[in-house]
């Protein structure tokens, strides 16, 4: 982290960035256009609001709702006044977002109200059903308060000009007193992983090791003053809150959020805002190269692009380069329970490293692979990734036993990814263990299958899994959807990666799909592949 830095909590930061970039545009909503300095006065209100309504440094704070200025002052205003945030996933539904709060014993939450057509809080009550609570939803007992971001709510909700007005008779004094009370060892979020492969489990992350994280995060990043960040990562995952919001916080970089995925509204808005700065999931960047009105808009101001996944087609970044003239294009990889940022390339490496890795570790970090024992593999061997430094969460959220099975008695975490160390230290994401199929004694890697399939000039993306067989165990199955205009068929593909790859890894059978499931971090939901309904 930079020498100048003088943070030692995240109120600390949102104090320093009102104060250092007071003039500079924090937040672009549309029309609303919030300086620095009216965004730390804004949260100050959000914070005042929280301590008149009873939460208590500790208390756990939700908020369900997409990205806007709403939610980054509902959220800093939550962790100003000592709370620990709870972002909850804006696909979950409403059984999904009760569950969560009723394990993380939220006591406020705030709730968007209508979002792609559905009501949230309607979804909730549903969920949450009759209890002992005497709170806005009687089956969420420790839920005491619930604020819909908008003017209007339900009986037992508050509206958000309600709940701030209730801060107004909150002295100033007390406010400022509370959130410079708040210590860099506390916990500043729980983040629930994304539940693909079984029920969410709340990381539990620190201030310092948020601010660390991030600091060092930007720095390789070079972000910087005067920066345009469109965020279109959900501010719910940490790419979207910490690599966005908390990151422009640092730079004093101008924050842009955008609620929904579209294409169309992301190239509009890069060309009217004069983006410089658009990380996302490889996904949003090949639609943002395949969109037919691309050349329509002016993107001559980006700059900076960050992305990561397990797979990241190799033609990626050279597009980006040359077709957009970005100059400079990462890969990094994360995860929840070590703060979301593991390893990252450095600007200056080689095209080849940043298409085909995810960069080395991160400063104060070290990763290794390691066998089915726990031994260190040599370079080039696939085995699970191990991590270890200052940044791995303390432990999921009152889960004594899912802690103990990913956190090693010396301090390293399993994280279930297969990956490759080369000489150099940078790390390939092969695939998740749970992931990987054996074909007639092999193991194959569908990320490894994915990235070849990838270079197939007429594939848009791809998915493998492996689907039982009766004489091999289990083979590849590859679901691809096809560029716009191309006639490749099944035959056909499968014919090239007979050419291109081990006979092993070659899919048997292909489906082809108008688009993969993939969660709201960008990551191919494998089990709807594997539903039998999706065939």
């Amino acid at each position: 982290m930079r020498a100048d830095t003088a943070w030692g909590s995240v109120p600390d930061l949102v104090r320093t960035a009102a104060e250092r970039y007071a003039d500079v545009e924090a937040v672009v909503e549309g029309r609303t256009r919030v300086t620095y300095a009216e965004l730390g006065a804004r949260v100050e209100r959000a914070a005042a609001a929280c301590m008149a309504t009873g939460v208590e440094p500790g208390d756990r704070v939700g908020i369900w709702a997409p990205n806007s200025l709403d939610w980054i002052v509902a959220a800093l205003g939550a962790v100003c006044a000592g709370a620990v945030l709870v972002p909850l996933n804006t696909r979950f539904k409403g059984a999904e977002a009760a569950d969560v709060l009723r394990r993380s014993g939220t006591r406020l939450l705030f709730v968007t109200g209508t979002f792609l057509g559905t009501s949230y809080v309607a979804s909730l009550r549903r969920a949450a059903g009759d209890g002992p609570g005497t709170g806005p939803l009687p089956g969420l007992p420790a839920l005491k308060h619930a604020v819909v971001l908008s003017g209007d709510a339900p009986a037992d909700f508050l509206t958000w000009k309600d709940f701030l007005a209730a801060g107004e008779g909150m002295g100033t004094a007390d406010v400022r007193e509370r959130s410079g009370a708040v210590q860099g060892a506390w916990p500043s979020d729980i983040i629930f992983t994304s539940g693909t492969t079984g029920r969410p489990k709340g990381a539990v992350i620190t201030h310092d090791q948020t601010l660390r994280a991030y600091g060092i995060w930007s720095d390789l990043a070079g972000l910087t003053r005067g920066d345009r960040y469109l965020i279109v990562n959900p501010f719910f995952h940490t790419f979207g809150y910490k690599a966005g919001v908390i990151a422009c916080l640092m730079r004093g970089a101008t924050m842009i959020p955008q609620p929904v995925f579209n294409v169309t509204t992301v190239l509009a808005n890069i060309a009217a805002e004069r983006i410089s700065v658009l990380p996302g999931p490889p996904t949003l960047l090949q639609s943002l190269l395949d969109h037919p009105a691309r050349d329509a808009h002016d993107l001559t101001a980006l700059r900076l692009v960050v992305t990561g996944a397990a797979v990241v087609p190799l033609r990626l970044v050279e597009r980006l380069r040359t077709e957009l003239g970005i100059g400079t294009v990462l890969t990094a990889y994360g995860l929840s329970e070590a703060s979301g940022v593991v390893t990252m390339c450095r600007r200056g490496d080689d095209p080849t490293v940043i298409a085909s890795t995810s960069g080395r570790a991160i400063p104060g970090t070290q990763v290794r692979v390691v066998d089915g024992e726990g031994r260190a593999l040599a370079p080039g061997l696939p085995g699970e990734v191990l991590v270890r430094g200052f940044h791995v969460m303390s432990g999921y959220y009152e889960d004594e036993r899912a802690t103990a099975e990913v956190l090693t008695p010396d301090g390293w975490l399993r994280t279930g990814d297969v990956g490759v160390l080369d000489a150099a230290g940078n790390l390939r994401i092969t695939d998740r263990i749970k992931d990987m199929f054996i074909v007639g004694g092999f193991n194959a890697y569908p990320a490894e299958i994915e990235q070849l399939l990838g270079l197939h000039p007429d594939v848009a993306d791809v998915a493998v899994i492996g689907v039982p067989d009766a004489r091999l165990g289990e083979v590849g199955r590859a679901y691809v959807v096809r560029r716009p205009g191309a006639l490749l068929t099944a035959d056909d593909l499968i014919a090239w990666s007979r050419r291109e790859m081990a006979n092993y890894k070659v899919p048997r059978t292909v489906r082809f799909v108008a688009e993969l499931p993939r969660n709201a971090s960008g990551k191919v939901v494998k089990g709807a592949l594997r539903d039998p309904v999706t065939g």
